[in-house]
């Protein structure tokens, strides 16, 4: 069993399995991207010994603690064996028995169950400060001096379209309506997977730019293990709001200093787009979609909208949002 900091951490991530030993709460919440959830405690009974803690002693949440932890140490290690088992072709068996482990400040939940999967035979790293530690991590990671290309464009534009078209080229692109479920627009939730929850969103983003950095050999060494690439990174120019989630302040404040290509498309073009993709979507939906942003519309706009949408001309009214 040994401790090691977040940046040998994320690298050995890489290669082996990662597990969360915080409750499920916590866990759903936000987590490490591609972590396993292991709770040593269901989310009553970390409840239950937060409050011994605090009303009678460290000694005695310790104990109650104890109580939880022994039915469950069976099971919890055939369910690492088996994840293990099912997690790649590692190269030797002593390769294949390495795990990384991390509670919310590698406390003593990380060293219960580190101890526990050593005993067992698991090579066992943990995270020095747990969770708490990649969080900051996280958030210096939004300040570093990426270099970023910003594609713009007005609605219907095809700047999604262009994005993937360069990525087939070779260029590197972030899809950030992708990782926050999220179109953009007024109507960008319709047909989409529920949203991340702000901070995962923000995890999942890091994830990416360690994945580029991962996948060249043309990156500087700067504070945090991250560097700009030697080519840029292709952005879409978004509102800092995206649906329900907020790009970070920092990568914000990049994006906007950022080169600028504005995408010139004529009306009619957009408006075709624009069609294209909205008009097969759900005519309710979108009708409370145009009911959310009235205000911005007007009135009379809202009103024909909406009353195009239910005659079943979509195309109409789309030229009204």
């Amino acid at each position: 069993m040994q401790k090691i900091h977040i940046e040998e951490f994320l690298e050995l991530a890489n290669h082996h399995p990662v597990f969360d030993v915080r409750s499920p709460g916590e866990y759903n919440h936000a987590h490490i991207p591609g972590a396993y959830s292991l709770p040593l405690f269901s989310d009553e009974e970390r409840k239950v010994i937060g409050t011994s803690y605090k009303q009678k002693s460290r000694e005695a949440a310790i104990k109650i603690g104890l109580d939880y932890f022994g039915p469950k140490m069976r099971t919890m290690v055939e369910t690492v064996e088996s994840i293990v088992n099912s997690h790649g072709s590692p190269l030797t068996a002593h390769h294949s028995k390495t795990i990384l482990v991390h509670c919310w400040r590698g406390g003593m939940r990380s060293s219960a169950v580190s101890w526990l999967l050593d005993m067992y035979g698991f090579k066992v790293y943990t995270l020095i400060g747990g969770y708490k530690k990649f969080r900051n991590y996280i958030l210096d990671t939004f300040k570093l001096p990426f270099r970023f290309n910003i594609l713009g464009g007005y609605t219907g534009s095809g700047k999604t379209e262009l994005l993937n078209a360069l990525k087939e080229q070779g260029e590197t692109v972030i899809d950030l309506e992708g990782i926050a479920c999220h179109k953009g627009s007024a109507f960008g939730s319709i047909g989409m997977p529920k949203q991340p929850a702000q901070e995962m969103f923000e995890n999942i983003l890091v994830q990416k730019l360690h994945e580029l950095r991962s996948q060249t050999s043309e990156v500087g060494t700067i504070q945090s293990g991250f560097g700009p690439r030697a080519s840029d990174i292709w952005l879409e120019d978004e509102s800092q709001r995206i649906g329900l989630v907020n790009i970070p302040n920092d990568l914000w404040r990049n994006m906007r200093q950022s080169p600028l290509y504005f995408l010139d498309i004529p009306f009619e073009e957009r408006l075709k787009h624009i069609t294209e993709e909205y008009g097969k979507l759900d005519r309710q939906s979108l009708i409370d979609a145009i009911g959310r942003i009235k205000e911005k519309l007007g009135g009379q706009n809202a009103k024909t909208a909406v009353q195009l949408l239910e005659e079943g001309k979509p195309s109409k009214a789309s030229a009204f949002y």
